[in-house]
């Protein structure tokens, strides 16, 4: 039995070399945004409003991330402190949505036989097509009505009850997760929790850790919208008061920037090969 069969591309040379075009495309106008703003967080403030502007430095500084940390020391708060509760609410975060959401998509994607599972499957389904700026107000409605509101959870848990972290691993575990090794561990004498979480879990790691990422990269840059003491706020949005000092901090609102974008990027860096993974695995063969 193949678990990891990869799937076989049928197509032709020039299509792969559009397919190799577009992505290379991409990811230059990517690159480029982001280069310019590392660039901008070492550039004194005279260069980075050069006209024409330069993507390069000419005399690169430290200046502005000594700045940075020397303004957001002399507020309330320590800088320090935005950085602990970015970190606090990603990592929380992190581990209660691979969790809570391999959980779900456990019985959803292998017992079929529960009452309402055709259901909840549409449900979840149809949940991905509404956009966050809709269900915004709810959600700050409902964080309010459970006494959330100004605390961690009133960002962990929006981030956590997400569609489309159950949808992910649901598909993964039905292409990648076979009916006979589950019939085969209940034979044996295994209960579903231990099916879950040492059969299920092993084998959608790929799948976890291209969860991992996307879930990094939206508690991370999570600005805090129901959170409203200084204590509690986070990394962007010091930033965000950073901006708001006007052109004289731009430099050092770069510098934040490249601060924030550090920790995704790592964590991209890490398990990019899993997230290749995840996206190329078809399904399994008996």
């Amino acid at each position: 039995m193949n678990l990891l069969k990869p799937k076989k591309v049928n197509r032709s040379f020039g299509g792969n070399l559009f397919v190799g075009l577009t992505v290379t495309a991409f990811a230059v106008i990517q690159s480029i945004t982001i280069l310019f703003t590392v660039f901008s967080a070492f550039k004194p403030l005279n260069e980075i409003f050069l006209n024409p502007p330069k993507i390069y430095v000419i005399n690169p500084t430290l200046d502005n991330f000594r700045d940075a940390f020397r303004v957001m020391d002399s507020s309330w708060v320590v800088f320090s402190r935005y950085i602990f509760n970015s970190f606090f609410v990603s990592v929380c975060g992190i581990i209660l949505t691979v969790l809570l959401s391999s959980l779900a998509a456990y019985p959803l994607a292998k017992m079929k036989e529960m009452p309402g599972i055709k259901f909840l499957s549409w449900f979840i389904i149809l949940s991905l097509m509404l956009s966050p700026d809709v269900s915004g107000m709810t959600g700050f409605l409902l964080m309010n009505k459970l006494g959330l509101v100004n605390t961690y959870l009133s960002i962990i848990i929006p981030a956590v009850a997400t569609a489309f972290n159950v949808f992910l691993l649901k598909q993964f575990m039905e292409q990648m997760l076979p009916d006979t090794l589950i019939e085969a561990a209940k034979i044996d004498g295994a209960n579903e929790i231990y099916i879950w979480f040492k059969i299920a879990l092993p084998i959608i790691r790929p799948a976890i850790f291209t969860l991992i990422i996307f879930s990094m990269q939206s508690l991370w840059n999570n600005p805090g919208t129901t959170v409203f003491s200084e204590e509690l706020k986070t990394l962007p949005y010091a930033m965000q008061q950073l901006v708001s000092g006007g052109i004289a901090r731009t430099g050092v609102a770069s510098a934040v920037g490249v601060m924030i974008l550090i920790v995704p990027v790592v964590c991209f860096v890490f398990f990019q090969g899993q997230v290749i993974e995840t996206m190329s695995s078809s399904g399994i063969k008996d």
